[in-house]
């Protein structure tokens, strides 16, 4: 079952498809009288409408992407992340847990209860997106291989086929890609594997076949294409903050009142309006700080950007 979080983010402010692909869990609903409520619970975390913001499509969300092993450019992804071979795939989960092994995907997915999460998306470079994730809590999987009690951190790695990602062939960063959470992140209820977008199988160029996403911080924290898992007692290495320690920090929140170096992160562009999309201002956690503050207690946010 979905839990109910803060929820002011609706259907409006998504794609029509999603609406489309989703009646039916609102005709059941309001057939067993739950109505609204009910359509708030499938909504599931989510943050403030802002009346006017244009809706993402489908094609916006498979379409403007990051995701560098396939190329710098935001078309890249879409144009060669077919040559990405992602079944069978399987997960290597290890270091302090007390199941290690190599999970295959379809094994996880029979063990996990997919819900659907209709989250905020912010990226570093200052843009966003609102998309309906399927997926299930990425504590569910870490439960399953079973978190030792020294472990403090949960490190992530992404698929290296040099082959199949023309974007690897360059030193634009140290390959293979790698991301890292606090403990206490990762088992957030907030935090997700996605495996789907709009109930249809998460397309290659926005992470195929399962991904990190942590609606609070910028994007390149939900790392995709996820090939293995690792508890540890340390703080993990980060391929941004590998790559350029100056401009990004291991948490990595979304703070509207800590630059970029190069840019503001005060406001964003949301995506859907062209040439003329408007900026909107940045909330901070990205919105999510009545669930997530209280991780931070104490730690001053500038110093641990």
């Amino acid at each position: 079952m979905a839990r109910r979080w803060t929820n002011d983010l609706t259907r409006n402010d998504v794609t029509p498809e999603a609406v489309f692909l989703n009646r039916r869990r609102l005709i059941a609903a309001m057939a067993a009288g739950t109505g609204a409520a009910a359509l708030g619970s499938i909504a599931g975390p989510a943050l403030a409408a802002q009346g006017d913001m244009t809706p993402n499509t489908l094609e916006e969300i498979t379409s403007y992407n990051n995701f560098y092993e396939f190329g710098t450019g935001k078309d890249d992804p879409r144009e060669y992340a077919h040559l990405m071979t992602t079944s069978p795939w399987s997960v290597e989960i290890g270091g302090l847990v007390e199941r290690p092994g190599t999970y295959a995907f379809d094994d996880i997915m029979a063990k996990m209860t997919v819900e659907e999460r209709i989250y905020r998306f912010r990226c570093v470079e200052a843009w966003s997106m609102v998309i309906p994730w399927n997926g299930f809590e990425l504590a569910d999987l870490l439960n399953m291989a079973g978190v030792q009690d020294g472990a403090k951190y949960v490190a992530f790695q992404t698929l290296l086929r040099r082959d199949e990602m023309p974007g690897t062939r360059y030193p634009v960063l140290d390959w293979p890609y790698v991301e890292g959470l606090r403990l206490d992140e990762a088992m957030h209820p907030l935090t997700i594997m996605a495996t789907g977008i709009y109930d249809k199988p998460i397309a290659k160029q926005n992470g195929a076949p399962m991904r990190l996403v942590v609606p609070w911080k910028y994007g390149f924290k939900s790392i995709k294409s996820i090939v293995r898992i690792t508890l540890t007692a340390d703080e993990p290495p980060t391929s941004w903050n590998k790559a350029n320690a100056r401009e990004y920090g291991f948490y990595s929140n979304v703070n509207p009142e800590v630059s970029h170096p190069r840019w503001s992160q005060a406001n964003e562009r949301r995506i859907g309006g062209g040439l003329f999309a408007r900026r909107q201002p940045t909330e901070m956690f990205n919105g999510y700080g009545a669930e997530v503050a209280s991780l931070y207690t104490g730690m001053d946010l500038a110093k641990n950007f």
